[in-house]
């Protein structure tokens, strides 16, 4: 019998986020977002125009909610504002957030991403971008970078379905997320892929189909969201219209819990849920109740005694 991994021996039942940072750095590690003031190649018109049918930027970070000022400057603001709130943290992760940090020039990027990195507090980079936004000179400051530091790349995947990121505007296909995948190996980062459950139109195993793929090319990490609406945005003209419908909080931990059932057991899951401030927030207001979401995952998963990995196809050898 194989040795359960160490997230299950310590009594989690999904490899979390912060027992993962607890590990690496031996204390809590905090992540501050930042904006690099970047937009996407489907809002300039580049591959689309319009941006993403659920995006607003302000509703997904507090960085953007804000004046922009210095990547040291809001590193000083949100190292203030997380200590507030989680008095005795000392190191934090520079989350370079909003919209897609990796399109720029590569001048820009190493500017901005160095500079976080001069902060004493900051022990390693978040950087969230599109699969299609990775050319070999950004690949290469990437790993430059995580020659230096801990280094997370988080690929905006949301699903594996062509027809939902056509739905969605996302200006590309899967094809996209596997390439970038495929070049970003051997690296030294992290690689997250970002999931949205609930997409207009996905099945149970449509979601689950993501979920196998996830595991097939052994993805270090994964953020899942639920699909909700915020102000301002096509889908919220949609949902208005009655031409979109989300998943109950009981459907949505029904499908998360087998989406995690299907991930490899070494795959860190930094997030289950997603949300937005409440003066953004349509619909619906259940993923606004984190804590009782996350009881209630807890709850289903020990109904069922099960954990991430149990019905995972793919799992590495050795794992």
């Amino acid at each position: 019998m194989k040795t359960p991994p160490p997230w299950r021996q310590a009594g989690l039942r999904y490899y979390a986020y912060s027992y993962f940072l607890r590990r690496r750095f031996g204390q809590r590690v905090q992540r501050v977002s930042l904006d690099g003031g970047f937009t996407c190649p489907n809002v300039d018109g580049t591959v689309a125009v319009g941006g993403c049918v659920f995006c607003d930027n302000r509703s997904f970070s507090p960085s953007r909610r804000l004046p922009r000022i210095s990547i040291r400057g809001q590193l000083e603001e949100g190292i203030r504002r997380l200590q507030r709130r989680y008095p005795g943290v000392q190191r934090f992760i520079a989350y370079f957030q909003p919209a897609t940090n990796t399109y720029a020039p590569v001048e820009k990027l190493r500017r901005l991403f160095y500079e976080a990195l001069e902060h004493p507090q900051v022990v390693g980079l978040a950087i969230g971008t599109r699969p299609d936004c990775v050319p070999e000179p950004v690949l290469d400051l990437l790993e430059e970078l995580a020659r230096r530091t801990y280094l997370s790349v988080e690929y905006g995947l949301q699903t594996i379905h062509d027809r939902s990121l056509d739905w969605m505007n996302r200006g590309h296909h899967y094809d996209a997320f596997v390439d970038a995948v495929q070049r970003s190996r051997g690296r030294g980062f992290e690689i997250c892929a970002h999931v949205i459950l609930g997409l207009p139109g996905e099945s149970r195993q449509d979601m689950l189909a993501t979920a196998d793929e996830l595991a097939r090319w052994n993805i270090d990490a994964v953020k899942i969201h639920n699909l909700y609406v915020v102000q301002g945005t096509p889908l919220a003209e949609q949902y208005a219209r009655g031409e979109v419908s989300l998943l109950s909080r009981e459907q949505f931990v029904q499908v998360l819990v087998d989406f995690l059932e299907r991930l490899p057991p070494g795959c860190v899951v930094e997030r289950v849920s997603g949300d937005a401030p409440p003066d953004y927030l349509v619909a619906p207001r259940w993923c606004l109740d984190k804590a009782g979401l996350k009881e209630a995952i807890e709850q289903e998963m020990q109904r069922r005694d099960t954990w991430q990995g149990k019905h995972c196809r793919f799992v590495p050898a050795g794992a």
